[in-house]
């Protein structure tokens, strides 16, 4: 699809300005029922974040921006068309948000009405705020309310996303309760016109990463009036390969960059991450397993820094070097105990790839031991 120029003016432009073309399309070609005031009719909106197949019948090809299993987003596009909000919970990196962006975007052409949860969040950012100045000037009203993102989209009847739902706080949590329940707000500092409504469409996407547990555990009424849709971490190495490719694809479009990514460096990282996976499953303490989740993202996170390395700073070939180099650098957060790891990886894995393999992988041994012995 041919970027738009508002679009190009974005550093990160959200799934419904980046894919409008695709979804005036599908839009045009719907018949399918629509839930409330729905832009697309759920099978269109797995079409639009599954990709198309012969079978739909489409004049043009709809690309997949989403791999996972089918069933999650069906499951996940059911629950929006219910009065229950979703709830997408999992590892970090496995797509949570990125899903989320999407069902937002084929659903209502909104995906940017989120509340980001933080230990700092409070009720006002899920309710609403007062503009201090207009209060003093003209006192409490309408218009001197702020809406959060969630009260907007109650009085719009589309979705509001919550990210991090168990970072914040239970006071904002049990606020979240009675907006699912009871589908409005009220506005006690306020005579007249002190409730809103939430109107047909409206739902909420929250996010939860599992490794939170804990932190601020939902309790029992809030879960109630989720779904829970769990999200596995992508084991399968072809999925995964499509998913690197595919933001590879996309960063590279982003920064105007002409720079292949050979096949040969792609299976490298895929099997390095593959195996660092399997000696953190095998590791028996803490102490033994990187700080890093070993996410998907996080492949693609080393993979965007090797590339930008190589077209600042070398001769626009990404090599197995600094590959190796963005990949240690990326996944050594603590020290000592994350460059110890890496290194006994280093000589029990990768140094008995590259005697075995060569090529490629002997380079990417001779980075990797350089890049730990310059941060030792």
């Amino acid at each position: 699809m041919t970027e738009s120029a508002e679009n190009q003016e974005m550093l990160r432009a959200p799934a419904e300005v980046k894919y409008a073309d695709e979804l005036d399309y599908l839009e045009s070609v719907d018949d399918g029922p629509k839930p409330f005031a729905w832009r697309l009719s759920p099978k269109m909106v797995r079409t639009f974040i599954l990709g198309s197949e012969p079978a739909d019948g489409l004049d043009r090809e709809i690309p997949q921006k989403w791999f996972g299993d089918r069933t999650f987003v069906e499951r996940s596009i059911v629950t929006l068309a219910s009065d229950r909000g979703l709830l997408l919970i999992g590892d970090p990196g496995t797509g949570k948000s990125w899903l989320a962006e999407l069902l937002a975007a084929a659903v209502c052409r909104n995906s940017t009405l989120v509340v980001q949860g933080t230990a700092g969040t409070t009720e006002d950012h899920i309710k609403y705020s007062w503009n201090v100045s207009m209060v003093i000037a003209k006192g409490q009203s309408r218009d001197s309310m702020i809406p959060s993102p969630i009260m907007t989209a109650m009085e719009t009847g589309v979705i509001g996303r919550f990210e991090e739902l168990t970072r914040s706080t239970s006071d904002v949590q049990d606020a979240l309760i009675s907006i699912l329940s009871e589908k409005y707000v009220s506005i006690p500092e306020l005579d007249d016109d002190n409730i809103v409504f939430a109107r047909p469409g409206f739902s909420i996407i929250a996010t939860a990463n599992s490794r939170d547990r804990g932190v601020n555990d939902l309790s029992s009424a809030l879960k109630r009036r989720f779904n829970f849709v769990r999200i596995p971490v992508v084991t399968n190495k072809r999925s995964e390969a499509e998913i690197v490719r595919f933001r590879t694809t996309e960063l590279l479009r982003r920064h105007r960059i002409e720079l292949e990514v050979p096949p040969t460096l792609l299976d490298i990282l895929l099997q390095s991450f593959a195996d660092l996976r399997a000696a953190s499953a095998a590791a028996t303490s803490d102490d033994e397993r990187l700080e890093s989740a070993l996410s998907t993202a996080e492949q693609i996170g080393v993979l965007e820094d090797a590339i930008l390395h190589s077209r600042f700073f070398g001769d626009d070939t990404l090599r197995a070097a600094t590959l190796a180099s963005s990949l240690v650098g990326s996944l050594a957060r603590r020290s000592p105990e994350d460059l110890a790891i890496l290194n006994k990886f280093w000589h029990g894995v990768v140094e008995g790839r590259g005697k075995k393999e060569g090529g490629p992988w002997k380079e990417f041994l001779d980075g990797g031991r350089d890049a730990i012995a310059a941060l030792s």
